[in-house]
C-alpha cells in the first residue's frame, strides 16, 4: 500500500506553484496518495493572484487533477492557530482544537507536510494528537519557504519576535525533516538546530526543451517581469520611470507577465501605453511562451526597512528567467548575488534600494554589450539543465521522502 501525504496549508492559494504544481503533483507521479487541507476567505477558495473562485471549486471536499483537496474556513481556524503564542499548556488544550488539525487527522496520513508557521503549529498537534489518539507515529516535514519570523525586520516588535523565534525552535524539536528554498535559509536553520535533516529544494520549474538561443542584435530591448506588482515586488512607478528612460534611447518594451492582485490590470499613463505590455495572471504552464520575447528579466526587493527574507530569497521568477534563456537584473541581494557571480547569469546592482535610472541605466549598458547579454542567457540556461531544473529539485523530494520512510 502506498504511504499517504497530506499537505497542511494555512494561507497559500490551493493551487500554488510550489505546493501544488510541483511537489503534490511530483509526490503524486512518485506513487504517493497525496491529500490537501486548504483554507477559503470568505468561503471561497482564491486563485494565486487573491482572486476568489466564485463560481468554481464550491464542494467541501473535491478532486482537482488526480488529488483530493479538502477544504476548510480560514476565519474558523486563524484565533486556534494564534495560540502559538502561548504556553505549550494552552497549545494543548485550546490550540490543537481547530478545522485545520481535525480534517488533517481524519485523513489519516503517514507524512504531513506544512508549508507555513501556522500551518507547521498545526502539524505539531497533528503529530502529537496522532500519536495519544491513534497510536500512530506520523512524519511531520516543515517547508519553510521564507524565515518567520524574519529575524531584522522592523515592521515586527522585538518582543514579539523573540517569542516567535522561541516557539519556532520548540515546534523545531517535533520535525522530522526541514526543506527550505534557499542555502542561506537553511544555514540560519542549521547555526539553531544543527542535528535537524536539512534540504534545499529551490523554487525551480520544470525544464524547458528546445530553449532557442536569445538573438541580442538590432535597436530592440524587452525587459520582463513575472509575478506580483507590490510596493517592494516590481513596483509600478519604477516599470513607468524605466520605461521613461529606455524608451528615449532605443526601441524599448516593458513586458508584465502576472500583474497586481484580483486580477486588476495596472493604470498606465497614456503615453507609455505603448511600451507596456500586460499579461495578466496567466497558467502556470503558458509561462514559458510568454518569455519568449523577453530580452532581460528584472527583479526588485526593495524594502523600505531591511530584511533577511529579501535578502536570503531566490523566487520562483529568477528561475524562471534562467530557464528561458533569460539574463537577470537584480537590486543587492545576498543569495541571488551570489548565485549570479557564481554561474554569471545576470548583473547585480550594487545598492539595496536602487531606484528607476539605476536600473534603466544597467539596461542600456547590457544592451550595448550584446557579446555580454548572450553568454549570461547561455549560463543561465546550461545551469538551470545541470543543476536547478525542477527535475533535479524532484529527486532531492524523493529523497527526503525515501529517508523518512526506507524502502524494506
Amino acid at each position: 500500500m502506498s504511504k499517504k501525504v497530506c499537505m497542511v496549508v494555512a494561507y497559500h492559494p490551493f493551487l500554488d506553484a510550489r505546493i501544488f504544481k510541483k511537489e503534490a503533483k511530483s509526490l503524486q507521479k512518485m506513487g504517493y496518495d497525496v491529500s490537501m487541507i486548504v483554507p477559503r476567505k470568505n468561503g471561497n477558495l482564491f486563485d494565486i493572484d487573491g482572486t476568489p473562485f466564485k463560481k468554481s471549486y464550491k464542494n467541501k471536499v473535491f478532486t482537482h487533477e488526480g488529488i483530493k483537496i479538502v477544504t476548510y474556513h480560514n476565519e474558523n481556524t486563524r484565533k486556534s492557530l494564534n495560540k502559538v503564542l502561548s504556553s505549550e499548556e494552552v497549545w494543548e488544550t485550546e490550540g490543537f482544537n481547530n478545522p485545520l488539525t481535525n480534517l488533517a487527522l481524519a485523513e489519516d496520513a503517514d507524512i504531513y507536510h506544512t508549508h507555513e508557521y501556522l500551518s507547521l503549529f498545526a502539524g505539531v498537534g497533528i503529530k502529537r494528537r496522532m500519536l495519544q489518539e491513534k497510536g500512530k507515529k506520523v512524519k511531520l516535514i516543515y517547508d519553510s519557504h521564507e524565515l518567520t519570523p524574519d529575524p531584522i525586520h522592523p515592521r515586527t516588535s522585538e518582543m514579539k519576535r523573540k517569542t516567535l523565534e522561541e516557539k519556532l525552535l520548540i515546534m523545531l524539536k517535533e520535525v522530522d525533516y526541514l526543506i527550505t528554498v534557499s542555502d542561506s535559509i537553511k544555514d540560519w536553520y542549521l547555526a539553531r538546530m544543527p542535528d535537524l535533516p536539512m534540504e534545499v529544494i529551490y523554487n525551480s520549474p520544470p525544464l524547458l526543451q528546445d530553449v532557442e538561443p536569445k538573438a541580442y542584435d538590432g535597436n530592440q530591448l524587452t525587459v520582463g517581469y513575472e509575478g506580483n506588482i507590490a510596493q517592494h515586488k516590481g513596483n509600478k512607478e519604477k516599470i513607468f520611470g524605466i520605461s521613461e528612460i529606455c524608451s528615449k534611447r532605443l526601441n524599448f518594451q516593458f513586458k508584465i507577465i502576472g500583474g497586481s492582485q484580483f486580477g486588476n490590470p495596472l493604470k498606465i499613463p497614456q503615453h507609455l501605453a505603448p511600451i507596456i505590455k500586460q499579461t495578466g495572471w496567466v497558467d502556470y504552464h503558458s509561462i514559458p511562451d510568454h518569455m519568449q520575447a523577453i530580452d532581460i528579466g528584472w527583479i526588485d526587493l526593495e524594502e523600505v526597512h531591511y530584511s533577511l527574507n529579501s535578502d536570503y530569497a531566490l523566487p520562483n521568477k529568477f528561475f524562471s528567467y534562467l530557464n528561458n534563456g533569460v539574463p537577470v537584473v537584480v537590486n543587492k541581494c545576498q543569495e541571488m548575488e551570489n548565485f549570479i557571480r557564481k554561474h554569471k547569469c545576470g548583473y547585480v546592482i550594487q545598492k539595496q534600494q536602487a531606484d528607476a535610472t539605476d536600473f534603466a541605466n544597467a539596461f542600456l549598458y547590457l544592451k550595448r554589450n550584446p557579446e555580454k547579454l548572450a553568454k549570461m542567457s547561455k549560463n543561465g540556461r546550461k545551469v538551470l539543465e545541470k543543476i536547478y531544473s525542477w527535475e533535479e529539485m524532484e529527486k532531492r523530494l524523493a529523497r527526503v521522502y525515501t529517508k523518512l520512510f526506507p524502502t524494506p
